[in-house]
């Protein structure tokens, strides 16, 4: 498996998405918005809030790539917002 920093940085996701997600960073309130992506269960270390980010877009990513109908894209946005603010918060933080 990757690691974190690696996975981070081999994501690759349509420009529409990204674009939204990119946009919506102005509005990113870390504790109201991570609690809610996360339901509730926000872990104390940062790259284990990550980790949980990471499967959460993996799986929407995997929905929206099999056109299931349970995809949601405005989850995905939301999932995007909260995995780019929280990895550049823990890049800005790690060194």
């Amino acid at each position: 498996m990757l690691d974190l920093k690696s996975q981070l940085s081999q994501l690759k996701r349509p420009k529409l998405l990204v674009r939204a997600a990119s946009l919506g960073q102005k509005d990113y309130r870390r504790k109201v918005h991570l609690n809610r992506v996360l339901g509730g269960n926000v872990p104390a270390k940062a790259s284990a809030i990550l980790i949980q980010l990471c499967d959460l877009e993996n799986h929407q990513n995997s929905l929206r790539k099999t056109r299931d109908a349970a995809y949601s894209a405005a989850r995905h946005v939301e999932i995007l917002i909260a995995l780019i603010a929280e990895s550049q918060r823990f890049a800005n933080h790690s060194g």
